[in-house]
Parts: structure tokens; sequence; C-alpha cells
């Protein structure tokens, strides 16, 4: 036993160097093909089962455990399930964090349309926790909402409101290890100290234990350690106009947008991606800037040579400046007396 300790120490010391000679994380070097890993599901105590690991199986824990593909939930925008090295995990606590009050409603749209992706194909109920200042201050998901916008019946949406914090997390607990749940949605509100590291360690290990995700959104609060693996930071972005045949129409209000941060992740970098929910297909779509137009010149830069000189036009000529003839009309060319306006007629002298 000890001299697989030895080993498998050795091993994770040659996988931190080469990720620092290819300035990447360890966790996401994938394992080759045919490795036997000895992953100590177990602790120190006893010896770990052998694991057989697939060419596509990505290392999450350095050293206790494996897991493959199918256990993140990949959101379907491309760039953020890369950072995220295939999505969220959907047997662990995952954070989903609002800065100010006025993101409540940014933050709920978002844990809404996560939700809507896991239940597609499944009947399960999602248990949604919180106190009643979280809903009296945030106030609760609309049910016709529900269905038209994220595709959620009504009936699969339940409540537990608990006149405490301590409660909440009670009950959170509780349904955490529930299989016959799809999620459990937990929401607090500020940075209550009963919400430590110890509570989200146990949170996080009954959603290991059942392979059910367990969503910790946190309203108005500042970062603190939790055992999360992953805090996304989640505010409202400005939606664009609604798309029409005949293009953007001008002064109207499109698809709700999020403005998503990765703030702490075992596995990515930081970033910021700015998503829309398509409420008629029911999935995530990137929102990137845009191109100018015209972003190449209509006109060629000229090189290092001197600039042609201009072509020469048509000349013509003009009568001297010096002659009375050439600056005053003659006397056939001024206008009769009875075709000379009244306002400018001769004066009268004296």
């Amino acid at each position: 036993m000890a001299t697989s300790a030895v080993a498998r120490e050795t091993v994770f010391a040659l996988r931190r160097q080469i990720a620092k000679i290819e300035r990447t994380l360890p966790e996401r070097l994938a394992a080759p093909a045919g490795e036997r890993l000895r992953a100590g599901l177990g602790g120190d105590s006893g010896a770990a089962p052998d694991l057989d690991v697939a060419p596509d199986i990505t290392i999450i824990r350095r050293g206790l455990a494996v897991a493959s593909p199918d256990a993140f939930l990949p959101t379907g925008v491309e760039r953020l399930d890369a950072a995220l090295s295939g999505g969220l995990p959907k047997a662990a606590l995952s954070e989903i964090h609002g800065l100010e009050t006025r993101n409540a409603g940014a933050v709920a749209g978002f844990v809404l349309s996560l939700v809507s992706l896991i239940l597609k194909g499944q009947a399960l109920p999602v248990l949604w926790i919180g106190t009643s200042e979280i809903f009296r201050e945030a106030g609760f998901p609309y049910a016709r909402g529900l269905q038209s916008l994220f595709g959620i019946a009504p009936e699969q949406l339940l409540f537990s409101e608990a006149p405490k914090l301590t409660d909440a997390l009670w009950v959170a607990e509780e349904a955490a290890k529930m299989t016959a749940l799809a999620a459990i949605i937990l929401e607090i509100r500020g940075s209550p100290q009963r919400l430590d590291l110890t509570a989200t360690r146990r949170l996080h290990a009954r959603a290991q234990n059942a392979g059910r995700p367990v969503f910790l959104l946190r309203q108005a609060g500042e970062a603190e350690p939790t055992a999360a693996p992953v805090r996304l930071i989640v505010s409202a972005a400005p939606a664009a106009s609604r798309r029409t045949i005949a293009g953007p129409l001008a002064g109207s209000i499109g698809r709700p947008a999020f403005t998503v941060s990765i703030g702490k992740s075992r596995t990515a970098l930081p970033g910021q991606f700015t998503l829309e929910w398509n409420p008629d297909e029911h999935r995530f779509e990137e929102r990137r800037p845009r191109q100018p137009e015209n972003s190449v010149a209509v006109v060629s830069v000229s090189g290092r040579g001197a600039d042609p000189a201009p072509a020469p036009g048509t000349v013509v000529a003009f009568p001297a400046v010096g002659s009375f003839a050439a600056i005053s009309p003659t006397i056939g060319d001024q206008p009769s007396r009875h075709e000379r306006p009244a306002h400018i007629g001769p004066r009268r002298a004296g």
C-alpha cells in the first residue's frame, strides 16, 4: 500500500510538471488510452480499486476520481463548455452568484434555463428551497412563464419556504440525497455565517452520492469559500432587438440575455460570456460583438513611392480684371424702366 501511494505521488508530480511546461491545468490533462489509474475513492484507509480509464475521460480531481463526459451538463455554448471542460457537473454543488439584489431575476432566469436543459426527456420534479425573506424580496417564478419560456410544467417545480436559514439548509440536505428529484435549488440572500464551508461540503457530498445537481443561488452576497467546484457570476445583459424576417425590429425587446463570468473552477480559467436564451428551441446561444460592415478600406493605401501628380484639366480664359467693360454691363444689357423692380428705383436728390 505504501508503494502504491508513492507511485501515485510520482505520477501526480509528473503531471504537474507537464502541465507547467504546457501552461495548462493538471486537472485538464486527459489520461492516455489503456492507462490504469488507482483512484483514491476510499481515502487513505484500504487499497484503492483499479479503474479502467477510456481515452475520452478527463480527470476532474487530481488523484481522487475520474469522470466521463456524461457527468457534465453542457450549456450548448461551445466556448463556455470548453472552458468548463464539458459543462457544469451533474452530481455536484454548483454556485450561481448574483452580486446585487437587482440581478435576482437574471440569476433565477439563468438557473431555470439550466433546469430546462436538465428536464429534457425527464418527468421528475425540481425542488426550489428558500427562506421567507428571499421569497418576499425576489418573489416566485410565474407559472405561465415557466411553460412558455423554459418548457417547464408548473407541476414540475416545487417550492419549500422555510422561516429560518437553518431550516432551509436542513431541507436542502435531506432533499439532496433523494433520487426522486431531478435537481435541487437553494436560494440564499447575503452572506450568512451558517452557510460556511462545512455546510456546503455536506451539500456537495449529498449531491455526489445521489448523482443529482444542487444549485446554490447567492443573491447580493460576497464571494466566500465554498465546496462548490464551479462558481458562475450572473447578471442581466442588455437585450437585443427582436429578430424578424425583415431584420431587427427597432425599439423592441428580444430574447433574455445574461452576462456569465467564471468566478471559480477547478479546471477552467476566468472568463466572461454573453448568452441569449432561445425560448422557442430551449437552448443557449452566445452573443458575440459584431464586426463593422465597412471594415476594409475602399481605396487601397499607396506604397512608399511618391504620390502621382494630378492630371491637368481644361484651361479657361478669363477677361482682364482692370477693364471697365469686363466688369460693367453694356447699356443694351440693362433692363428697361418698366422691367426694373420698384424697390431699386433711382434715388431723387434734394
